[in-house]
């Protein structure tokens, strides 16, 4: 079975084009590293302050494998580094979830 991580952030609103920045980075990134991304998604009406990724692995144990892979990576741990950098974003929170099937 496989599973879709969505990650939420909550941003500083004022640093949204550092975070945009950073989400453009991870596009190849996650890729390079055993995810299947489905997209980072910024804010553009209404709450400015709320961005969110979708990711898709075949199995939680992909997950953790690719999450291994992502910290040896040298561009994955620049892009986690430019974040605590910068501090733009302000909470993370991540959901494992399951696609509904007949």
């Amino acid at each position: 079975m496989s599973v879709t991580v969505f990650i939420r952030y909550q941003l500083d609103p004022f640093k949204r084009a550092q975070f945009e920045e950073y989400s453009k980075r991870w596009l190849t990134i996650i890729p390079k590293c055993g995810g299947d991304l489905i997209g980072y998604f910024m804010p553009h009406e209404g709450t400015n302050n709320i961005a969110s990724a979708l990711i898709t692995f075949e199995s939680l144990a992909a997950y953790e494998a690719y999450r291994a892979r992502l910290r040896q990576d040298a561009e994955g741990m620049a892009n986690f580094n430019y974040a605590e950098e910068h501090k733009f974003i302000l909470a993370e929170e991540r959901t494992f979830l399951r696609k509904v099937v007949l």
